[in-house]
């Protein structure tokens, strides 16, 4: 299990990262969003242990980052924002050479870690002749090569083609059958497309911490009618209906107390005792793109 307390980083009196406290469960994968300077690469550099926390603390399976930094890197592998490559060595040679460096001496690890991220056909070229996402590609690599419990990736999908995107979906999900990852990211539908949860930087401090499945547990119904229909007379003696508003001629949004599918039925009763037509009526789910706007929003709003 990864825990976060009260993790805090200041450069001089900007904070960079304040007070953000988190965990994360073993076989989770977890998006870490947010614009650029939020704190997210801040964030990964001290859970890694490469960044020391102004304030706070990050345990690794009960041991802290800053305590036993030996023991703890064993446990992790991290893909930097920006990953150190040495581009005069081929690609074999350079995961021989962080294997060695990280005490791993089987030399089928590398070759593991070839075959995960699709690189056999690479193996003996230079990395300086690759493309930036073949480069990307050996640097997951290296990240994978001891078979870690803990998987930090920093923007792993940047530089991929879409193919290769989906490749590296694909990988990331297999590694989380035995791994806890961590991963940043601008790409939202990366995050919904493989995470079990959701955090989200704003300014330096965590503002949302969330399960994906929370996403659809909303509290608002969508409903379909005609233009130029004023529906308010018919939805304000109800109980189950706090409040509605008109997002588009004839789509209404409706703020529920309670059940939704009890609430559905008591509009769509009293549409058709007014002798309004409903064209469609359901719960309307949060996608990730509108918390992750709604979120940033009300920073602005500050």
């Amino acid at each position: 299990m990864l825990e976060a307390t009260s993790l805090s980083r200041n450069y001089g009196v900007l904070k960079a990262v304040d007070k953000v406290s988190f965990s994360v469960k073993p076989g989770e994968i977890v998006g870490l969003l947010g614009h650029n300077g939020a704190g997210k690469s801040t964030i990964m550099k001290m859970i890694t242990g490469f960044l020391e926390p102004s304030g706070g603390r990050v345990l690794i399976d009960g041991e802290d980052v800053l305590e036993r930094p030996e023991k703890v890197r064993a446990k992790i592998g991290y893909l930097p924002e920006s990953p150190p490559l040495y581009t005069e060595l081929s690609v074999m040679d350079y995961l021989c050479f962080s294997a060695r460096m990280r005490g791993c001496m089987d030399e089928s690890l590398v070759l593991d870690a070839i075959r995960a991220t699709n690189l056999q056909s690479k193996a003996l070229e230079q990395i300086r002749t690759l493309s930036r996402g073949f480069k990307q590609r050996v640097s997951v690599a290296q990240a994978i090569l001891s078979r870690p419990k803990f998987l930090i990736l920093d923007e792993p999908s940047n530089g991929l083609d879409p193919e290769q995107n989906q490749e590296m979906r694909a990988l990331i999900q297999k590694l989380a059958e035995e791994a806890t990852v961590i991963l940043s990211t601008h790409v939202m539908q990366e995050v919904s497309a493989i995470c079990d949860r959701v955090l989200i930087m704003r300014s330096g401090q965590l503002a949302v911490d969330k399960k994906l499945t929370e996403l659809s547990d909303s509290k608002i119904i969508k409903l379909n009618t005609c233009e130029n229909l004023s529906i308010g007379e018919t939805l304000k003696n109800l109980d189950t209906v706090l409040d509605y508003k008109e997002m588009a001629p004839g789509s209404w949004d409706l703020n529920i107390n309670g059940n939704l599918n009890i609430a559905a039925a008591e509009v769509v009763e009293a549409m058709v005792a007014s002798r309004f037509p409903v064209h469609a009526i359901g719960p309307k789910k949060l996608e990730l793109e509108t918390l992750f706007h709604h979120t940033n929003e009300s920073e602005g709003s500050q």
